[in-house]
């Protein structure tokens, strides 16, 4: 037997959702399902989500530019993943442009390189040409571009 849902007034649902955003910044894709995990829906929802916007709770552009700039920080993605993560996450492109300016092409350029050197160390096979293969499958999987992927492994024979 499913026990009931216990309905949550609008005030205590914006409480709730505005520790949820205060925690770690949100989209607002990820604020919509929690509303509808919490049993708020449709214009109450919405107008919370309005509540959380004008309180400062919730930033789409400032999510962007924590979601770049700490997947590349931190588990070193690519330029391409991040994109296609925001854009899954329904980002505006206005956004997530914004949010690319995070990534510095210094360092990104130097996280590349890293990443190569690791990959093409830690393989053991012999033949250089399956050694490249299989680091630029891996920098592609990571999210990196085609052609600077080329341009380091150029660089690391």
């Amino acid at each position: 037997m499913e026990a009931k849902k216990k309905y949550l007034s609008r005030s205590e649902a914006l409480l709730k959702l505005m520790s949820y955003c205060a925690y770690q910044e949100r989209c607002h894709e990820e604020v919509k399902q929690k509303l509808f995990d919490l049993g708020v829906y449709y214009e109450e929802a919405d107008a919370i989500i309005v509540d959380l916007i004008t309180n400062n709770f919730l930033n789409e552009e400032r999510f962007a530019k924590a979601f770049a700039g700490g997947k590349f920080r931190v588990k070193k993605w690519g330029r391409r993943k991040i994109i296609q993560e925001l854009k899954m996450k329904k980002i505006s492109d206005y956004c997530i442009k914004q949010g690319m300016k995070e990534i510095d092409a210094d360092d990104y350029w130097t996280a590349l390189n890293q990443l190569a050197e690791q990959k093409m160390a830690s393989l053991k096979d012999k033949n250089v040409l399956v050694k490249r293969n299989k680091t630029s499958k891996y920098l592609a999987s990571k999210g990196y571009e085609m052609d600077l992927i080329w341009d380091v492994l150029k660089l690391l024979e």
